[in-house]
C-alpha cells in the first residue's frame, strides 16, 4: 500500500471528506485530493501535520508498518465542537458552558 493510500485509510476511518481533512492541514482540496491519487508527493510537512492533527502514527504513514494510530485515536466529535466553541465571542462562550452544565445535571437526574 502506498503513503497515498494511507493517508486515504486515515481520512476515511475519521470519516472526514477531503475538504474538511485538508482544511484541518490547510492545504486545498484539489491538493490534497492530488495527493490522495498519487499525483503528487506528499511534503513532509503535510504528513507531520497529519500524525500530529489527527494522532496517526508517523511511521505508519511513512512506511507501512505498525498501527494506524498512535495509543489514543482523536475523538472527532470533540475536535468538532472545540473548533465551533472558539468561534464564538466570550459572552457566548459561557452561555454554551452554563447550558453545558445544566445538560450534565438532567443527565445525572434522569440516570436516578
Amino acid at each position: 500500500m502506498s503513503i497515498n493510500s494511507r493517508l486515504k485509510q486515515i481520512r476515511t476511518a475519521l470519516n472526514l471528506s477531503q475538504m474538511e481533512f485538508s482544511k484541518r492541514i490547510f492545504i486545498s482540496q484539489s491538493l490534497y485530493a492530488d495527493i490522495e491519487i498519487g499525483n503528487v508527493e506528499p511534503k513532509e510537512r503535510y504528513i507531520n501535520l497529519i500524525s500530529s492533527q489527527f494522532g496517526a502514527n508517523l511511521n505508519w504513514i511513512k512506511t507501512g508498518l505498525g498501527e494506524m494510530w498512535n495509543p489514543d485515536p482523536p475523538d472527532m466529535r470533540l475536535e468538532y465542537i472545540i473548533d465551533i466553541f472558539k468561534k464564538f465571542d466570550p459572552q457566548l462562550q459561557d452561555v454554551v458552558l452554563s447550558h453545558l452544565k445544566n445538560l450534565l445535571e438532567l443527565q445525572k437526574e434522569t440516570k436516578k
